[in-house]
């Protein structure tokens, strides 16, 4: 659930800030006072593109945040994305510079539009005021449809990446087959040379090590055998010294318990020396000045160096370019016999692709038909007397295969009796539009929320103006519409419609003033007898009369009944 939403500097926004509750949040206010700006800046934390035109004039940025309720999939992305979790909340901050430039803070920690998309499913669904006909195109309409049925496409998705890379693979086989053969002297040459220096991983740095205690090996000979001599062989060595101490200690031990922890250290530490004193006499034994073996390594370390020069810079590099050298050169002598296993994997992934795009395409069919149905009888509630239906046309031609299969799907709906069904573009009301989109998508979200197949259900669900066109009787059953949905999920509603607003949970009033020579946009949450007063003020217009009073008096007891 969205807890708050504040907007600084944000387009006519001076500061505003608003606290939301659980149930139906209705926003009103006068034409212009700002009221989708808060919508737009709700999309803004969602992942949605950013304008530098959104800055109020004078400020040298925008501010938008708000708090949700976290939920365990939001919790999820988040540590995926190594951002901590702050409690049972979830606050999103976004900042829009004068420049265009931005910053992205979640659970202000800095972050990526990338992440706010990832976690807009999870926490709120916006349907914009832009999202008309022109919008609302058949892929679209397939998304609403695979919601419904909680259907995924990642089979499909992934059969269908998988045809495809065989295709390109073919297609790069095929096509460059002259520059490769124009570039086989050269690759044989390079593997040749690379062959031929029998390379070893980490072979260059073995040599250095070797080479600088040979280049060094008197120093350390006589380093070895002077810390031998130190610890071990001379007269006054810390080996005898040692011994000497610890047979005192001993002694004291016999007689004072206190010293025998002190007695075991010294132990400990003779046998240290000891061993430390063997170890540095056999590393000088083993020491051998060969300036033949020197010269050997100085010459194969050069030849090591010209290699990573020309492929490297690595030596594993060097190694990693001779693999694919030799790649390129089987791929052109074995051209014909690679070309024919890829075509034979390609039908078996073609043939895999069309399983799981049929299968799909059943998955459709059936939920067309149960969502056809519940949207029918949501869009009649509305006042409304239409038959709706939608189909789902399968294309099996490999041109119209997606990663989201071969389906069209296409909402069709007759407004008025005996009228055949048509595409949603051709309808003309506008009012009609709107309550057709509200009751599909409150039949989605019904849908996808009691499914078998449950799809992430945001906690908060948004409409800006949905109801633009409609009034009387339409309007009232959108508001009942509205509120019926919001007793399972938070719902947003901008609404100019005093029908829709009596239905309010919480009544927020978006008001724009004048002050100082500058505009200004607040957000109050009204109570009783203010929340009267607006929506006598939407009945009446500007003058506010006793009769509209009374009416928006009714209309809000009417819809608590």
């Amino acid at each position: 659930m969205l807890l708050e939403l504040r907007a600084e500097n944000y387009a006519v926004i001076d500061h505003a800030i608003a606290a939301f509750g659980p149930g139906l949040n209705l926003l009103t206010g006068e034409t212009g006072a700002g009221k989708s700006i808060l919508v737009d800046a709700l999309a803004l934390l969602l992942g949605a593109k950013a304008y530098s035109d959104v800055v109020r004039h004078g400020a040298e940025k925008a501010v938008v945040s708000c708090v949700f309720e976290s939920t365990p999939g939001a919790e999820v992305i988040l540590e995926a994305n190594g951002i901590d979790a702050e409690g049972s909340e979830i606050i999103l901050r976004r900042e829009i510079l004068e420049n265009g430039k931005g910053r992205v803070y979640v659970n202000n920690q800095p972050a990526t539009v990338a992440v706010l998309r990832q976690l807009a499913p999870e926490l709120a669904l916006v349907h914009a005021q832009s999202e008309t006909l022109s919008s609302f195109d058949q892929v679209q309409q397939r998304g609403l449809l695979d919601r419904f049925a909680g259907l995924s496409t990642d089979h499909v998705t992934a059969a269908f990446a998988h045809w495809r890379d065989l295709q390109a693979k073919i297609a790069e086989l095929e096509s460059n087959e002259q520059d490769k053969l124009r570039m086989v002297d050269l690759w044989q040459f390079q593997s040749r040379e690379i062959d031929a220096a029998r390379l070893q991983p980490d072979e260059d740095t073995a040599l250095e090590s070797e080479r600088r205690v040979l280049m060094n090996a008197e120093k350390l000979y006589s380093a070895a055998m002077n810390a031998y001599e130190l610890l071990y062989e001379g007269s006054g060595s810390a080996e005898a010294s040692l011994r000497g101490a610890l047979r005192q200690v001993e002694d004291l031990a016999r007689y004072d318990t206190k010293f025998q922890e002190a007695a075991q250290q010294l132990g400990s530490v003779l046998a240290i020396v000891e061993d430390v004193g063997a170890t540095a006499r056999d590393y000088a034994e083993g020491i051998q000045s060969s300036p033949e073996r020197l010269a050997e390594i100085e010459d194969r370390l050069a030849v090591l160096d010209r290699l990573k020069r020309k492929y490297g810079p690595a030596l594993a590099d060097v190694i990693a370019f001779g693999e694919d050298v030799t790649r390129k050169l089987a791929e052109v002598e074995n051209r014909d016999e690679i070309i024919k296993a890829l075509r034979a994997d390609l039908e078996r992934a073609a043939d895999a692709y069309r399983g799981v795009a049929q299968s799909l395409t059943n998955d459709r069919t059936a939920a067309a038909r149960r969502l056809e149905k519940s949207a029918e009888a949501q869009i009649n509630d509305l006042a409304m007397k239409a038959r709706f239906s939608i189909s789902v046309a399968a294309n099996e031609d490999p041109a119209a295969w997606s990663a989201h299969g071969w389906d069209t799907v296409e909402c069709r709906i007759a407004t008025n009796p005996g009228e055949p069904l048509k595409p949603l573009d051709e309808i003309a009301s506008g009012g009609e539009m709107s309550r057709v989109l509200l009751a599909l998508k409150v039949s989605v979200e019904e849908g996808a929320s009691r499914g078998k197949k449950k799809m992430q259900i945001p906690r908060t669900l948004v409409f800006d103006e949905i109801d633009i066109g409609i009034g009387g009787r339409a309007a009232e059953a959108v508001g009942q519409k509205l509120k019926a949905l919001s007793k399972a999920q938070q719902v947003l509603c901008v609404t100019h419609l005093p029908q829709i607003a009596a239905f309010a949970d919480q009544h927020f009033l978006i008001e724009k003033k004048s002050q100082g020579g500058r505009t200004r946009t607040s957000v109050r949450l009204l109570e009783n007898a203010d929340r009267t007063e607006e929506i006598a003020r939407m009945l009446s217009g500007a003058t506010v009369t006793d009769t509209s009073l009374r009416h928006a008096e009714q209309m809000i007891e009417s819809s608590r009944s």
